[in-house]
């Protein structure tokens, strides 16, 4: 891959919070790629909304000590909070390139777009990392990106969604990763027992999925299961009880690398979303899974833009019986789980870590700010 090396620039992200992974994927992306942009010399500035949801919960559930796992791994990040969308504009002013996470309010978006409409930056890009755009289009209706420059996609499903909006060549395919500077397998060998899950609930769109390809098999193969995350309603909580999985609630995303180091394998359950209208757009766990070199057992998905080599870098199962069959091999031998767990790391550090996507941004930036070629005269 080509140096992270160019002229410095400001780079303005607003995001709905930097500090809290609660319900909060994007936030573990978000650091890792501005850690890469920070340390290739560019100045980076975060904003965020005052009273994010996000944070509010964190808040609520663990107290101000939940964010001093953040603050541990990530020693020169932080963000402001602005009060409103002008002041976010007036924070932004000026920088070279503005980006705009899609969990923001539309408010925000089309001030950001008047703004860029006024030359106040030189970049304004739209960032998706959900499903909204299939799943409630008319929420994403209300954006007014009419001034963006473009939109990032983290799937090419999904940019081509924007395509039929009329977006066309200014709808980028900007995938997640894993931030290897967190995520990578332990520095000792360390014992190794059970599977971990590391994911919320979903708000009903994998709940089957997750009692076939998790819950059922990992009980039938005889292996403990540890399950991490947020939003478990009462019959969540009821049904893990009735599988005999361990629940133990949030859990920084900075202490996963840790929990993955301690277990056999771990697998991957796709939303609804991602396994059907949007294929080919992992969640950011397996990233990160495979970046620690825990082997991985990826439940019913189509890698359509060839991300990774199934059956190489991770296993598939097609049934929940395929996947009791999996869990149980990786359970009796050691040279597959190492195998896997090889591959999969080889993968993440040749293609898929921040520092690589922190370049396709500077990349993407770099090709929208290029003048327009002017075609010779006959």
């Amino acid at each position: 891959m080509r140096s992270l090396a160019r002229p410095p620039m400001r780079i303005v992200y607003l995001t709905h919070s930097l500090a809290s992974c609660w319900n909060h994927g994007n936030a573990h992306f978000l650091r890792g790629v501005l850690r890469s942009l920070i340390a290739a010399g560019h100045r980076v500035e975060v904003y965020e909304p005052a009273g994010a949801w996000s944070l509010e919960n964190l808040l609520r559930d663990h107290g101000p000590s939940g964010l001093e796992p953040f603050r541990a791994a990530y020693p020169e990040l932080s963000s402001q909070t602005f009060a409103s969308p002008a002041e976010a504009v007036e924070r932004a002013a000026g920088a070279d390139l503005v980006l705009v996470h899609e969990w923001n309010e539309p408010a925000l978006i089309a001030a950001l777009g008047r703004a860029r409409a006024r030359g106040e930056s030189r970049l304004l890009l739209f960032h998706d990392t959900h499903h909204r755009a299939v799943s409630a289009a008319h929420e994403m209706a209300a954006f007014d990106l009419s001034a963006y420059d473009g939109v990032l996609a983290f799937g090419e499903a999904l940019a081509q969604v924007y395509c039929r909006l009329g977006w066309g060549a200014r709808a980028f395919v900007w995938h997640e990763a894993a931030d290897t500077v967190l995520f990578r397998p332990p520095a000792e060998p360390v014992a190794r027992s059970g599977l971990v899950w590391i994911g919320n609930w979903g708000d009903g769109e994998r709940t089957q999925e997750l009692e076939t390809f998790l819950f059922r098999p990992a009980r039938a193969a005889g292996l403990p299961l540890d399950v991490y995350g947020v939003r478990y309603p009462d019959d969540a909580l009821a049904t893990l009880a009735r599988y005999g999985a361990r629940y133990h609630g949030w859990v920084a995303n900075g202490a996963a690398p840790a929990l993955f180091a301690r277990a056999l394998a771990t697998v991957h359950v796709p939303r609804r979303f991602y396994a059907g209208q949007l294929p080919g757009i992992p969640t950011i766990r397996v990233f990160e899974a495979l970046a620690c070199g825990i082997p991985l057992i990826c439940a019913p998905w189509e890698d359509a833009e060839g991300l990774f080599t199934p059956g190489s870098d991770y296993l598939v199962a097609a049934t929940g019986a395929a996947m009791e069959r999996h869990m149980r091999a990786l359970r009796e031998d050691p040279d597959l789980r190492a195998a896997l767990g090889r591959q999969g790391l080889a993968t993440i550090r040749a293609r898929h870590t921040c520092r690589h996507r922190a370049e396709e941004l500077l990349a993407i930036a770099q090709r929208l700010r290029a003048p327009e070629p002017v075609e010779a005269s006959p």
